[in-house]
């Protein structure tokens, strides 16, 4: 029962920081999962493939959730979406065999090191001159590629890679938030996917398992989150969110600190 506790815990988290600030649901689920999962006595040679493939499937049901609250507000762009989901689920395809063929460790420290990243371009608040306009389909189609590859092989919502390249091609800082947030589900759709088909056949893996997705945790974390998250994100849309945005990066540098140190 306390391992359930922790997953809503977890959950609640995870789906209000992400429906919030359009990133961080993944960057807080993955290292927890890995640790709870540790703790659980579960295969060690698979908790880390397991943290991204559960994490992955989480962000399914939250960015869901969050994606209907940010379009109750308009903060959508559904052109944009359509452009960039093709491109998205070829790179989650790409990322998710990715991780099969690379090991835990390196893993861990791709992740600890991409979590720097993402805490770096709060803390500077980074944000990119508007200069130019979104690119054609090709373009949407190559980037979406990219970051659904790199979404996939970390397990974030790709909010990190897509809001500060809307906000260069114009786009204003809520629609680009809205907008990476629903961007979010295809990512997750086809990482949870690509998660599920290479560990189908992966021995001694936990028992209630899809692949690399352990069902108690994602069921009792998914749950938690799909209530959060449209908190998060009509948080978003009512308050400054720019002294919290600060806290959470600290949160996260902390996080990536422990796994690195551990990897390393």
């Amino acid at each position: 029962m306390e391992w359930y506790l922790a997953y809503l815990l977890l959950g609640a988290v995870a789906g209000f920081l992400g429906g919030m600030f359009g990133i961080g649901g993944g960057t807080i689920l993955v290292p927890v999962f890995l640790w709870l999962f540790e703790a659980q006595n579960l295969p060690l040679e698979h908790t880390m493939h397991l943290a991204l493939g559960t994490g992955m499937a989480v962000i399914l049901f939250t960015s869901l959730a969050s994606l209907h609250k940010h379009h109750q507000h308009g903060a959508v762009d559904w052109q944009v979406f359509r452009n960039i989901t093709p491109g998205i689920l070829l790179g989650t395809a790409l990322g998710a065999s990715s991780a099969a063929l690379v090991s835990p460790h390196f893993l861990m420290v791709f992740f600890s090191l991409f979590v720097y990243f993402a805490a770096g371009q709060i803390l500077l608040d980074f944000k990119p001159h508007a200069e130019r306009e979104l690119p054609s389909i090709a373009g949407m189609s190559l980037f979406g590629t990219f970051t659904g590859w790199l979404s996939s092989l970390v397990s974030i919502g790709g909010g990190t890679v897509v809001i500060p390249f809307l906000i260069w091609c114009n786009v204003p800082l809520r629609r680009a938030i809205g907008t990476a947030s629903a961007i979010g589900f295809p990512i997750a759709v086809g990482g949870t996917i690509g998660y599920i088909l290479i560990g189908l056949h992966i021995p001694a893996l936990p028992a209630l398992h899809l692949g690399f997705v352990y069902l108690p945790a994602l069921f009792w974390a998914a749950i938690a989150s799909v209530v959060t998250a449209p908190l998060g994100a009509k948080t978003a849309h009512r308050i400054n969110v720019s002294l919290l945005r600060k806290w959470f990066a600290i949160l996260l540098l902390a996080l990536a600190t422990k796994l690195l140190l551990k990897a390393l």
